[in-house]
């Protein structure tokens, strides 16, 4: 992968890089176009990443079909697609990790503490990998991006980072690979996220700038879904992932959803510019 990437900036070449764990949807697609459209060569990394599962997730059963995902992205003319082995990428007695401070321990982090350090560590380690100049990343992990951006400008990597828009099914379900956990019923349930988000959108557009109002109205729609368990809801301004007192013009701000939805945990967001 190296060599290759180093051959491709000889003759010129900027490389385009979208990271995935595989099992693509068109979210992922989405992010391949934009990864062709600001690049020269596209690559596609498809590595389901351990580190970033905690011990109780569902690192074994995480969807994976290798020969459709390569199928996907043939029909992209994706330029490389790269795929190690795990023992490759964390060598016998691997110890080194690159852990991000502060905005890793709030939202995601606290329910997940071990998450971003697994997140952060992989990326830096396909950025060696690939050398990207450009990295195409979803807004549907919206703290991770927040995370990897405060990364890339902590450690100076030379990689411009592009958070693309979420990609939603027609009914507002964000795409998700975790989507296919869902039963019937359970897939129905889920549009709850997208329509208490929304109703958060429209409750500041109304002008209610106290976040706990808003989140408390959010529970309420919530609570009325029976397969329903909620992690949080938090409303945090869009760039240092700080929880404000008040919401304030002038700013933007994510209001962010985990939630399980039986036993299949989904995120989702939505940003609001005041």
């Amino acid at each position: 992968m190296q060599n290759f990437s180093i051959q491709m900036k000889r003759e010129g070449k900027k490389i385009g890089l979208v990271p995935t764990m595989g099992y693509l949807h068109d979210g992922h697609l989405s992010l391949v176009k934009i990864a062709k459209e600001k690049s020269d060569v596209a690559v596609v990394s498809i590595f389901v990443n351990p580190t970033q599962f905690g011990p109780s997730e569902d690192f074994n059963k995480y969807p994976r079909d290798e020969a459709r995902d390569l199928e996907l992205l043939k029909s992209l003319n994706v330029d490389a697609v790269f795929m190690p082995d795990s023992n490759e990428i964390y060598q016998f007695n691997y110890q080194t990790y690159v852990d991000v401070e502060e905005i890793t321990k709030k939202q995601e982090g606290e329910f997940r503490p071990t998450h971003f350090k697994g997140v952060t560590t992989i990326v830096s380690i396909l950025f060696n990998c690939v050398q990207p100049d450009v990295a195409v990343f979803g807004q549907k992990d919206a703290q991770q991006a927040a995370v990897i951006n405060r990364m890339v400008n902590d450690l100076k990597f030379p990689v411009k980072i592009i958070i693309a828009p979420i990609i939603r099914e027609p009914d507002g379900l964000a795409m998700s690979s975790r989507n296919v956990y869902l039963s019937i019923q359970e897939r129905k349930d889920a549009l709850i996220l997208y329509r208490a988000l929304k109703y958060g959108e429209k409750l500041i557009e109304g002008k209610e700038m106290n976040p706990q109002v808003i989140i408390d109205n959010m529970r309420i729609m919530i609570s009325g879904i029976e397969s329903a368990r909620l992690d949080y809801i938090r409303i945090v301004n869009a760039y240092y992932f700080t929880e404000p007192d008040f919401i304030e013009g002038g700013n933007e701000y994510y209001i962010l959803i985990a939630c399980k939805i039986g036993k299949t945990r989904l995120i989702d967001n939505i940003l609001v510019q005041v």
